[in-house]
């Protein structure tokens, strides 16, 4: 907890060395929470939530005015919600800040996204893909047309992991145009559209537009209704690359999420080439991370899941240089090349079971919970945060019951972890 002397200190040095503080500490966001008595700020650090300080009630309302000044935001108007943003330099980096407002019962939350505009694009190679997943990932995106979607649950690294593809894109030969609620991160040689839904341009009305600019690859920063779907659908099928982002839990999830969106099945099995699902996981601190034993549920969990007998894996301790142990994220995905028979069974609006058995049967792709395990016993993370990431009940994929049958009447707490 940080406390500052709030009866001396100007208010706008508070703000600004909150600000500060949170970009050295590497936070993703700001929250400022109003309560009946005081003011709660914290940070998400790693995707988790950390209380930072607490500012009193005398102070509140000027720190937040602050905040709605620094953003350009109508300080008078506390009623309804609002946008606002600020470029900050900090530490010799250029600091994107986006920022929201909104009315709750004791007055107004708001919250702060952080983006560093100065950092590095991520590279494939560096996204922590293993090789069989990579050579999948590098297979889809060489093909002509079709539509690649990058899918996940909010904060989950699916802007990195599309960027990452587009830069991999990004050739002379090639003209790359995107459509962006908001543009992330600029990227040179690549042509950027940013979404301005008040005036009328929203991802729709952008498509059609950009098809009529002779692109070869286009991205759509989120399928988010029926008609944007249809129209990145169509887009692929008529010799564009489409790359886009989905909010699903997995690669089966995804595509029944498509048809109800009431995108033809004919014309979805025929675009549909790639899925890449990923969750973010915290890393273990390579410094103080310790070996233990698994207990036997785990142990249970490893062999019905990889077939794999593991009888140690790492746990988290803490040290000066992480947090409880952990020290930034590392994704677990899972990607699946749609082949004809899958595509087959979409058309055919064959049984989500029948689809299920042909994307995790025969081994054709390795699941979000085997992609996880593999980085647990690699010792990139810990079991506990695996399961943490991950719905047990729908990713488990072909050994569901199998895994059901092998713990029943195990006498372990970690048990109920799995709400199975």
């Amino acid at each position: 907890m940080k406390e500052y002397e709030y009866a001396t200190m100007p208010i706008v040095d508070v703000v600004n060395d909150i600000i500060i503080n949170a970009v050295r500490l590497g936070a993703s966001d700001i929250h400022f929470d109003p309560t009946e008595t005081d003011l709660l700020v914290r940070i998400r650090i790693d995707g988790e939530l950390l209380m930072y300080t607490t500012v009193p009630v005398f102070i509140k309302k000027n720190l937040l005015t602050r905040i709605k000044i620094l953003a350009g935001m109508n300080i008078t108007e506390s009623r309804l919600p609002q946008d606002g943003a600020v470029k900050m330099p900090i530490d010799n980096r250029d600091i994107d800040l986006r920022v929201s407002t909104l009315p709750i019962v004791y007055g107004e939350k708001i919250v702060i996204r952080i983006l560093d505009s100065s950092s590095k694009l991520s590279s494939l190679n560096n996204l922590g893909l293993s090789k069989e997943n990579l050579e999948k990932v590098m297979k889809a995106i060489s093909k002509p047309n079709g539509i690649i979607l990058v899918t996940g649950a909010t904060g989950t690294g699916k802007s990195t992991t599309v960027y990452a593809i587009l830069d991999e894109l990004n050739d002379i030969k090639r003209n790359i145009i995107t459509v962006e609620d908001p543009v992330e991160m600029k990227i040179n040689g690549i042509n950027q559209v940013q979404v301005m839904s008040e005036i009328g341009l929203d991802f729709a009305t952008t498509l059609r537009s950009i098809l009529r600019q002779d692109p070869d690859v286009i991205m759509i920063g989120e399928i988010r209704d029926d008609e944007t779907a249809r129209i990145a659908v169509r887009a692929s099928i008529t010799g564009h690359l489409v790359l886009s982002t989905l909010h699903t839990n997995n690669t089966l999830s995804t595509i029944e999420r498509l048809t109800d969106m009431n995108v033809e099945r004919y014309l979805l099995g025929s675009a549909l080439e790639a899925i890449i699902s990923q969750r973010l996981c915290k890393k273990l601190c390579p410094k103080c991370r310790v070996e233990r034993e698994t207990t036997p549920y785990e142990k249970k969990v490893f062999k019905e899941a990889l077939n794999m007998d593991i009888n140690s894996i790492y746990k988290p301790v803490g040290c000066s240089e992480c947090i409880n142990g952990y020290k930034g994220r590392v994704a677990i995905e899972e990607v699946l090349l749609v082949d004809k028979q899958i595509k087959d069974a979409i058309v055919n609006n064959m049984s989500k079971e029948k689809i299920r058995n042909l994307i995790y049967g025969n081994d054709n792709t390795s699941s979000l919970l085997d992609d996880g395990l593999i980085k647990v016993i690699n010792g990139l993370t810990s079991f506990e945060e695996v399961l943490r990431v991950i719905d047990i009940e729908s990713d488990l994929g072909t050994y569901e019951l199998n895994l059901k049958k092998a713990i029943k009447g195990e006498e372990n707490q970690d048990i109920d972890m799995l709400d199975i």
